[in-house]
């Protein structure tokens, strides 16, 4: 794409300004670490933009508070108090499961899960947010907790001018092929590789 620019124009009837201004299906896939770190950068640029974003965490424990959360949440104070920005909702869904799955059964967690997908089924209905970030979301379709052909159906036919962003590795082969953009993220060194742990202000 030299300067921004499509490299080429389809005949589908739409207008240059209708063709711009389609809601996209974003996928951050693979192994390297960024997927979502790249998707709340996004929700800053929309923020800016005056988007209402709606940001829904899956596998990371609802115990965690990551640093993206504390900046995307406090602009969402500024827009309440100036009108800056747009508005910012954060929801971790589910008790508080993660990698471990330590709290609960697989069952408790596969429900948490499905409950949570509904829900964003219903805000999707309603047109409720301009921007969703759906974090991790890729796992709970890998694992069978969330149907991958419902997801698929569901974004595909949803209302209005609603982006959609999914973080996570393994993603299914037909959300990829839904998505209007897939960006998969490949490692090619980390410092884990030399037994260094994750740190603060770079892991979270």
């Amino acid at each position: 794409m030299p300067k921004g620019q499509p490299t080429t124009i389809p005949d589908d009837g739409l207008t240059t300004r209708q063709r711009r201004n389609r809601p996209l299906i974003i996928v951050h896939t693979g192994p390297g670490k960024g997927k979502s770190t790249a998707a709340f950068g996004l929700a800053l640029r929309s923020w800016n933009s005056g988007f209402d974003i709606g940001v829904f965490q899956f596998v990371k424990s609802a115990k965690w508070r990551i640093g993206e959360q504390t900046v995307l949440e406090r602009l969402g104070q500024l827009h309440e108090e100036t009108g800056e920005g747009g508005a910012v909702t954060w929801h971790k869904m589910g008790s508080g499961w993660s990698w471990s799955r330590k709290d609960g059964t697989e069952d408790d967690h596969a429900a948490a899960a499905a409950e949570g997908w509904e829900e964003i089924k219903r805000r999707l209905a309603a047109e409720q947010h301009d921007l969703y970030v759906l974090d991790e979301f890729t796992y709970p379709m890998k694992w069978g907790w969330v149907d991958v052909d419902d997801v698929v159906e569901t974004l595909q036919s949803r209302p209005g001018r609603q982006h959609v962003i999914i973080t996570g590795r393994d993603a299914d082969p037909r959300l990829m092929d839904a998505a209007d953009l897939v960006t998969e993220m490949t490692k090619i060194k980390h410092p884990m590789d030399a037994g260094q742990k994750g740190q603060r202000g770079i892991e979270w």
